[in-house]
């Protein structure tokens, strides 16, 4: 059922409509998904940070500035969902699921083997192959430890930190370290 008429399925799933396996359109998500390989398979492969920031711009259509690193491999299934701001650094083995959009502010630093996943389903087993998009954001200056999961509907705070290994399920607040499975406030950090 289609809750908001005209849009396409990308635009629906930026707007939290949870899209069924029956979908009409659930094919268009596929569809890009191989045309976002496609593109990956060339940036994965190239060791310029100037050719990597511009394929990586293709597949975000949006420009990279010129202050973010990423070590390749980078692994997003989507792409156009995803923003990434200045002096931003992504560290090699990443996954972004951004169908349900992924916001990324200047100053954030991404560990290793990180998974940032906008996207989830139901529990109900006769609705689990349901898609629920819902976004995520990592506010200015926030660092995201090695292996860490930030799971679909997460704010991380601005300056926090998430430690290494950490399953982020609920919002971080400003200036804090988290940690654990589920993530749990270990400490807050003094500014100044």
């Amino acid at each position: 059922m289609r809750t908001m008429e005209g849009n396409t399925i990308f635009q629906r799933l930026l707007h939290g409509e949870t899209i069924a396996p029956d979908d009409p359109d659930a094919y268009k998500m596929r569809e890009a998904a191989c045309v976002t390989k496609k593109l990956l398979v060339q940036m994965n492969n190239e060791s310029d940070p100037k050719k990597i920031r511009s394929l990586l711009g293709q597949i975000t259509a949006s420009e990279i500035d010129d202050s973010v690193a990423v070590f390749t491999p980078l692994y997003i299934n989507y792409g156009k969902n995803t923003k990434i701001g200045k002096n931003v650094f992504i560290n090699f083995d990443c996954t972004f699921l951004d169908l349900g959009g992924i916001t990324i502010d200047d100053g954030v630093l991404i560990a290793p083997k990180v998974s940032l996943l906008s996207e989830g389903h139901p529990v109900a087993p006769n609705k689990r192959h349901s898609l629920v998009p819902k976004p995520i954001h990592i506010k200015k200056n926030a660092w995201i430890g090695a292996n860490a999961t930030i799971l679909y509907g997460v704010t991380i705070g601005e300056n926090s930190i998430v430690a290494s290994g950490s399953v982020v399920s609920k919002d971080v607040p400003d200036n804090v370290i988290v940690g654990g499975t589920p993530a749990k406030v270990i400490k807050e950090i003094q500014i100044g």
